[in-house]
């Protein structure tokens, strides 16, 4: 199964490249999982207007996506899985056969165009997260997932 995870952001902390490069290692295999970063819109750029910068990075986000991927935008409005919920979520797209691409926005947020494209919305936390930390949760939660789906033991209800 491919899996793709597309953030805005740039010059993550070491620990944030090192834990999603980890989990991803770990789901090598018949699951792989990569990183697309995007560079957030610069303030100077987007006229200080944070709906300008959405829209920046939302034509950056929207141009690394092909007609037959599945787009789920990370947001806080979306819906909350289980970590099995989840599993049983990934195993029933693998049947389907495309590839996932999780979106995950910069800090004001992901445009409408984004969110609309967005085959499904998807919270994972009320909390406000940072972003850096998103994507760590975000690999560690897949790579657990794909463990239920293959019994091992790293999950443990």
């Amino acid at each position: 199964m491919h899996l793709r995870v597309i953030a805005v952001g740039s010059r993550m902390p070491a620990w944030v490249d090192t834990a999603f490069e980890d989990y991803s290692r770990r789901l090598s295999g018949t699951w792989k999982l990569e990183l697309n970063v995007v560079s957030p819109a610069n303030r100077r750029e987007a006229g200080d207007n944070p709906d300008a910068a959405r829209a920046l990075e939302a034509r950056r986000i929207l141009a690394l996506l092909s007609p037959r991927d599945w787009p789920v935008a990370l947001d806080e409005r979306g819906e909350q899985f289980s970590t099995v919920e989840l599993a049983r979520w990934l195993e029933q797209q693998r049947g389907v056969g495309q590839p996932i691409v999780f979106i995950v926005g910069g800090p004001d947020g992901l445009a409408p165009e984004v969110l609309s494209r967005g085959r499904r919305l998807w919270s994972l936390s009320r909390l406000t997260l940072p972003h850096a930390l998103v994507r760590v949760v975000l690999a560690e939660q897949i790579y657990r997932a794909a463990t239920v789906l293959a019994g091992h033991p790293y999950h443990r209800a």
